[in-house]
């Protein structure tokens, strides 16, 4: 929703979207002031404090709404927020959900990046190889394991490994969460 009204600003200067902005920007300041906090307290806050500023939001988007053509470039940015509204506000019932999804559209932008250079894998199986080779590298950082470290590590000891073993090798076996890292 933040972007269909930051895209309105920048190309209109929209008195409307800059209202949808700092009210966006607003909800975003709740959201640093939780970052770390366990899902329980994440989740009250968010009811407590979340909720109301977006029941107001939605309040306003609906009137703003009803004084607009259908057609202008501001009425279709509030239809997208209102038609998504319901799905906007479940991260308020759960503590785990993060309020965007900035986090996954990272992860993603190094197959954006690199979608010219697969071209040159030379084969089907040399895609395939690449590909192994980044969910592998993925998958260490998702489990807090630094990906170069990682790739030493099975690099060092590949050639006297049984292939029948070859799971001891993914990220989370060789380099197990410890108890004291995990309650951490």
């Amino acid at each position: 929703m933040r972007r269909k009204f930051y895209d309105l600003y920048q190309a209109h200067q929209s008195p409307v979207a800059q209202q949808a902005l700092e009210r966006i920007a607003q909800l975003y300041g709740i959201e640093k002031d939780i970052r770390g906090r366990s899902p329980a307290e994440r989740r009250e806050v968010r009811r407590a404090r979340s909720r109301p500023q977006l029941e107001s939001m939605h309040a306003w988007l609906k009137t703003t709404m009803a004084k607009l053509s259908r057609k202008s470039d501001v009425a279709v940015a509030i239809h997208y927020a209102l038609e998504r509204w319901t799905a906007l506000m479940l991260y308020c019932e759960d503590g785990r959900a993060e309020m965007d999804n900035n986090a996954a559209e990272r992860a993603l932008r190094v197959v954006a990046l690199g979608r010219k250079n697969y071209l040159f894998a030379g084969s089907d199986a040399g895609g395939e190889r690449a590909a192994a080779i980044y969910s592998l590298l993925g998958s260490a950082k998702l489990n807090g394991i630094d990906p170069e470290a990682y790739m030493t590590s099975v690099l060092r000891g590949i050639a006297d490994h049984p292939i029948t073993r070859i799971g001891d090798l993914l990220p989370w076996n060789l380099f197990p969460v410890t108890a004291a890292e995990e309650a951490a």
